[in-house]
């Protein structure tokens, strides 16, 4: 790998991208561990899954977190089953192992979605036996699903997207049928207020960088990378905790679908350079299968 063009940065951060940087920093902790689970499903397996520990630790690097706190979530990711370390002579290259892959994997529909799903008109209600383990409740949340009670989850139909549930609700009673009562009663079963302001505050945010891609164009490689970065972790934060309702559900001006285009528009812009970059990088072409020139995609 021509480590050189990984390490070749930039000597100024441009403001735009410092200021979300500063963001970062400013909201306590940083969870670099999931900020590499970010990296991997954005941008490492549409190219195969694969990518050498110096890539990483150069990418958060921009990001101003060292170079031992990476090597510290690297280890913790392995130990947790989320990725796979292999050797090679001096150098380390890590993958999504399968835990890490099939979580990536539910949540990428949503996180790259167009626009809110279609609704048929109908619900699922799934009724477990039990009160399922933390992990999977995680995941009927991420799906969509309300939690009515510990063993009841609650969520509307969608035009040819309910396929995906069948492993998810495995072992659990399901019911399909229509409801006599207005959505607008619906609506006020799914809590909103804080998502709301999650994607106001990502708006507020992202929106001096929009501006400054839309006025001088993209931005150089590796700033484009960290950017990129940045955006879809802030992006798959609030979309994930979003139960993701069809339009007739949402309440009246919502941010969501304004948080949805900025986020679009500027992944759009920064695409091209990140991709340059992890091209010079030696890693592969993005795999067709992928779905990955789909993303955002309206068509």
């Amino acid at each position: 790998m021509p480590s050189n063009l990984i390490m070749d940065a930039p000597s100024k951060t441009e403001p735009e991208l410092q200021a979300l940087i500063d963001r970062l920093h400013a909201g306590g902790r940083i969870r670099v561990w999931s900020l590499v689970i970010t990296l991997f499903g954005d941008a490492i397996v549409p190219r195969d899954g694969e990518a050498p520990l110096a890539l990483i630790q150069s990418l958060m690097e921009r990001l101003s977190i060292e170079s031992g706190a990476v090597r510290t979530a690297m280890s913790r990711l392995a130990a947790d089953h989320w990725v796979e370390r292999e050797r090679r002579g001096r150098n380390s290259f890590f993958r999504l192992d399968e835990r890490g892959r099939h979580a990536f994997d539910l949540a990428t529909r949503r996180i790259y979605a167009a626009g809110p799903p279609s609704w048929d008109g109908s619900w699922t209600v799934a009724i477990a036996g039990k009160a399922p383990p933390a992990s999977d409740v995680l995941e009927l949340k991420e799906s969509g699903f309300l939690k009515l009670s510990d063993t009841v989850f609650l969520r509307p139909r969608r035009v040819n997207q309910d396929s995906d549930l069948n492993m998810l609700l495995s072992g659990m009673l399901v019911i399909r049928g229509e409801s006599a009562d207005h959505p607008e009663h619906i609506r006020a079963l799914w809590p909103s207020a804080e998502i709301a302001a999650s994607y106001d505050e990502l708006i507020e945010a992202w929106r001096p960088l929009a501006r400054r891609l839309e006025r001088s164009g993209a931005m150089r490689g590796i700033d484009a990378m960290a950017a990129r970065i940045l955006l879809i972790h802030d992006w798959r934060r609030i979309v994930l905790r979003d139960p993701g309702l069809p339009a007739a559900l949402l309440p009246r001006d919502w941010p969501g679908e304004k948080a949805r285009n900025l986020t679009a528009a500027i992944y759009a812009h920064l695409r091209e350079p990140s991709d340059a970059w992890l091209d010079a990088a030696g890693l592969p072409a993005p795999q067709e299968k992928s779905g990955y020139d789909s993303r955002f995609s309206r068509i």
